[in-house]
C-alpha cells in the first residue's frame, strides 16, 4: 500500500494523540497539516490503516467510533463518570483462544475488551 501524505498525517495524529479520537477529531487535527483534505479521505484512510493493522478501530456501541494509534493488543477502560476511553495496561498477555471451546469449530480472529469503571482522575476526585 502506498504511503500518501494524507495517510502519513492521519497516522501521525493518531500516534501523537493521548486519547482515542473520533474521525471528526482526526479530520480537524489533520487539516492543520493538510488543509485541503476532505472528511471522506480521512474516513477512507482510517479504514485502510485499521485493515492494515496500523491502528485500531474501536466500536462498542457507546458513542461514536474511535480510533487508537496504538496497534498493539491491549484493553480499554471507559470512565463511567467523564466518559473517557483510555488504554489499560495488562498484567499478562490476553489470549482470547483460552476462552473458546475449540470443539465447537469457531474461528476467533480478534476480541474487544472494554472495562467500565473510573479513570484515575475521577477516582481521585471521588475519593475511591
Amino acid at each position: 500500500m502506498r504511503v500518501t501524505r494524507q495517510r502519513k498525517a492521519i497516522l501521525q495524529v493518531l500516534r501523537r494523540a493521548h486519547a482515542h479520537l473520533t474521525a471528526d477529531e482526526v479530520y480537524a487535527a489533520v487539516r492543520a497539516e493538510v488543509p485541503r483534505i476532505s472528511l471522506g479521505t480521512v474516513y477512507r484512510n482510517l479504514e485502510i490503516l485499521a485493515t492494515m493493522g496500523l491502528i485500531q478501530k474501536i466500536t462498542t456501541g457507546l458513542g461514536p467510533m474511535r480510533f487508537d494509534g496504538n496497534p498493539e493488543r491491549h484493553v480499554h477502560l471507559r470512565c463511567e463518570r467523564c466518559g473517557t476511553l483510555e488504554d489499560l495496561p495488562m498484567k499478562k498477555p490476553f489470549n482470547p483462544q483460552e476462552y473458546v471451546d475449540p470443539s465447537l469449530g469457531h474461528v476467533v480472529r480478534g476480541v474487544v475488551v472494554e472495562f467500565h469503571g473510573l479513570c484515575r482522575r475521577c477516582a481521585a476526585e471521588s475519593g475511591v
